[in-house]
């Protein structure tokens, strides 16, 4: 094929401004159209231009092919990037709304001392010693009072449960010196009773400093009685408590906390009969070790990588949005080439 007739093709295949004389056709499947075999040559520039008719049949229908490959390359494409935003997005709100929870532990010298409240009911206070080193002393005249060091407050307060209820708490300061394994000795009497079970109910709360400092120890302790937990020891045994400091951290406040480990050893009873009726309790407070259990909630979620991956998925959909418009274009452009050739040879036929 000559230059002259490369030029005049090219300038055919580009001429989107030219105009349409009548109607404008609907159009067709433009694969079935591209491989239409030609009807025939009319004049001596149609014999050039359709000298090999197979050739271009076989490139229009392989170039018609590829551009339906592309097409549905890019939809997948397409989709893909549309299910990954989806799935990004739901990701980030997944664990933006369920953050995970970090532990570590902070070693320490020695605790603030916390409060211990008792409630002992109808059972009496006998002695409260600090110890050191776990050692504890053998017992002296046991069921009698005997001098102690604690420091020790009552307080009367209406419970946040039961508002009719009028309790009385004995609240001591716990020990602090964890390395010298300070703890606290208690012993209590009880008179014989009517109840099968005998028990003390006893509560743990952070700082005996809070209680002191409070301008209402009421109702300093009723709320700690509605945010804490409760244990109790029994009679005739010795409550060994080892306690442990956790410190949680959540999305707007900080709340602590105590764990507990307890060990209950037999008190072997030596007093005469007489005396076994008064029923004693024996508890033991320490710390179990230096180390403060602190639990926060972290937020994995991270917006700048989410951003990151939608500003990909939102380019992806641009360049798919492009190439999509890039085609019709052509598709239009081979439509009315085609048209053109044909009304030309229609023409040149009547």
């Amino acid at each position: 094929m000559s230059s002259k007739e490369n030029f005049r093709s090219y300038q055919e295949f580009n001429d989107d401004d030219d105009d349409d004389e009548g109607n404008s056709p609907d159009f067709d499947d433009v694969a079935a159209e591209e491989c239409e075999e030609p009807s025939g040559s009319i004049s001596q520039e149609d014999d050039i231009r359709d000298s090999s008719p197979s050739m271009r049949f076989s490139k229009t229908c392989l170039k018609s092919f590829f551009t339906v490959v592309l097409i549905f390359i890019y939809l997948l494409l397409t989709a893909v990037a549309v299910f990954l935003a989806y799935q990004t997005i739901s990701d980030f709100l997944d664990k933006l709304n369920h953050p995970v929870m970090s532990v570590t532990y902070k070693e320490v010298d020695s605790f603030s001392p916390p409060g211990i409240a008792l409630y002992p009911g109808k059972a009496q206070l006998l002695s409260c010693k600090h110890h050191y080193h776990d050692y504890i002393p053998p017992l002296v005249d046991p069921g009698k009072p005997q001098e102690g060091d604690c420091e020790i407050d009552e307080v009367t307060y209406f419970g946040p449960f039961t508002n009719k209820t009028e309790k009385r708490a004995l609240v001591v300061r716990g020990p602090s010196d964890v390395r010298s394994k300070e703890l606290i000795f208690m012993q209590f009497n009880q008179n014989e009773t009517e109840e099968d079970f005998s028990a003390i109910t006893y509560m743990l709360f952070a700082k005996f400093s809070d209680y002191t400092d409070s301008w209402n120890k009421s109702q300093f302790m009723r709320d700690c009685e509605s945010n804490y937990s409760t244990w109790t020891f029994s009679g005739g045994f010795r409550t060994w408590v080892k306690m442990s400091l956790v410190r949680t951290s959540g999305k707007s406040n900080e709340a602590v906390e105590f764990r507990q480990e307890s060990a209950v050893v037999k008190f072997n009873d030596k007093r005469p009969e007489s005396e076994k009726s008064n029923e004693l309790f024996f508890a033991v407070f320490e710390w179990r070790d230096p180390f403060i259990q602190e639990i926060r909630l972290i937020v994995t979620a991270n917006p700048w990588n989410s951003v990151a991956i939608l500003c990909g998925v939102f380019m992806a959909l641009f360049k798919a949005a492009n190439f999509a418009k890039l085609t019709v274009k052509w598709i239009i452009k081979m439509r009315k080439r085609h048209l053109r050739n044909k009304a030309r040879k229609l023409k040149q036929i009547t």
